[in-house]
């Protein structure tokens, strides 16, 4: 059975099997995961029944199996060069830098597949209600995974890097970390800044104003310097 994976951000949730034939999965990610909490007052006209059409089912998040946590910093890179050129040009230099500065700075660069703890049997179906409850352990994430991603607005502020860095990320020298369950925006990034960003956002979780264009909180908020 082909499967893909999928990361859920800035919910920070890592979905490992989605069945590509199976409507039931798509479903069950749309309104375990993706519908909204709470609707916006835009709605207040709908009717009941469609109010609740529109609503979180945290009860389907039950029939995706082995779903987790994700523990690792992801920095995403626009490497998008259908528009322009810019950010297919500096996208794979970004993550060759990304690539190898976090080593050098501590942090490992995981590049094959997320580790589970099982393989879920052919016969598992998809509304079984096996999922990981995944730990939640503290202590410094000290891995990241980097990859390039598709256009995410602006080649005019090539090169693009989003970096989310997880809920219970610690700094270099352990302490809670500042931006931890934030999801950081910056524009304009050149390889020459690469390991300013790890130094100062990832490893001490700073905000490089300069760099700036964005950010987001894990419960959805703005956040804004």
């Amino acid at each position: 059975m082909q499967t893909t994976s999928a990361y859920l951000l800035p919910q920070f949730k890592y979905v490992p099997y989605l069945p590509r034939v199976s409507f039931d999965s798509v479903e069950a990610l749309v309104k375990g995961y993706l519908l909204p909490e709470k609707l916006h007052a835009m709605h207040d006209g709908l009717s009941p029944i469609h109010k609740d059409r529109l609503l979180r089912k945290p009860a389907y998040q039950s029939l995706l199996y082995g779903v987790r946590d994700v523990k690792d910093v992801l920095v995403l890179i626009c490497g998008h060069g259908g528009r322009d050129q810019r950010c297919g040009i500096y996208g794979p230099l970004l993550r060759d830098e990304f690539e190898a500065r976090l080593p050098e700075m501590g942090v490992d660069v995981l590049t094959g597949p997320v580790e589970i703890e099982e393989a879920p049997p052919n016969s598992l179906p998809i509304t079984s209600a096996n999922a990981d409850a995944a730990a939640s352990g503290g202590g410094w994430s000290s891995s990241a995974r980097v990859g390039l991603i598709s256009h995410i607005g602006g080649h005019k502020f090539a090169g693009n890097v989003i970096i989310y860095l997880p809920p219970h990320q610690k700094t270099g020298e352990g302490a809670p970390h500042p931006l931890a369950g934030h999801g950081i925006w910056y524009g304009r990034v050149e390889p020459k800044h690469v390991e300013g960003i790890v130094s100062e956002t990832i490893l001490k979780g700073n905000v490089i104003s300069e760099l700036f264009r964005g950010g987001i909180k894990q419960d959805g908020e703005i956040l804004r310097l």
